[in-house]
C-alpha cells in the first residue's frame, strides 16, 4: 500500500535505547528505484514487497547483545533488545515494539490465513508480523524479518 506525504509522530530513541521524546517528522516516500539503489536486493524484496526471510538465515535470531533495532529503510526505532526473547522460530522475537507510535499494524489475508502485518510508521517498509502467542504480560510476539531490521549495538 503506498503511502502519502505527510507526517507522523514518532518516540526517537538514542542507539544506546533510551526514549528521546515525540518528534513529528516526515514519512518517507521513495521510488522503487530509490529504495533499489538504497537496498540489498534482499532487503528490498522483503521491507517494499512484503516478502519473508528464510528462518534461521539470519544471526539477530540468536543475537543477545544490549542494542536497539532500527528500520533498515527509514532508520526508525523500532524494536529494543531488552524485548526480545527466543521464539525458537528462526526469526528475531520481541514481545513488544520500541514504542507504539513507531509501528502500524493492519488485517493481512496474503498467504490464505489471516494473520497482522508489522510496517513501519514513517516508510510503510514490511517488518514481519505479530501474533498472540508471545510471554506474558501481553502475550504477543513481533515474529520479525532480519532483512527489515540495522541493530545499534550498546556501547
Amino acid at each position: 500500500m503506498p503511502i502519502e506525504s505527510g507526517n507522523v509522530d514518532v518516540l526517537e530513541f538514542d542507539d544506546l535505547g533510551s526514549p528521546l521524546g515525540v518528534r513529528t517528522v516526515g514519512v518517507v516516500v521513495k521510488t522503487a528505484a530509490e529504495w533499489k539503489a538504497q537496498l540489498s536486493a534482499q532487503q528490498y524484496y522483503v521491507t517494499r514487497q512484503g516478502s519473508t526471510d528464510t528462518p534461521y538465515s539470519g544471526t539477530y535470531h540468536s543475537l543477545h547483545s544490549a542494542g536497539i533495532y532500527r528500520c533498515v529503510c527509514c532508520g526508525t526505532a523500532l524494536f529494543r533488545s531488552e524485548d526480545k526473547f527466543d521464539s525458537g522460530t528462526g526469526w528475531p522475537s520481541f514481545a513488544a515494539p520500541a514504542d507504539e507510535r513507531n509501528v502500524r499494524t493492519r488485517k493481512d489475508t496474503s498467504m490464505f490465513v489471516e494473520r497482522v502485518e508489522v510496517a513501519c510508521r514513517r516508510c510503510e517498509a514490511h517488518l514481519g508480523h505479530v501474533f498472540p502467542d508471545g510471554p506474558e504480560p501481553a502475550h504477543l510476539r513481533y515474529c520479525i524479518n532480519e532483512s527489515a531490521l540495522r541493530f545499534i549495538k550498546s556501547s
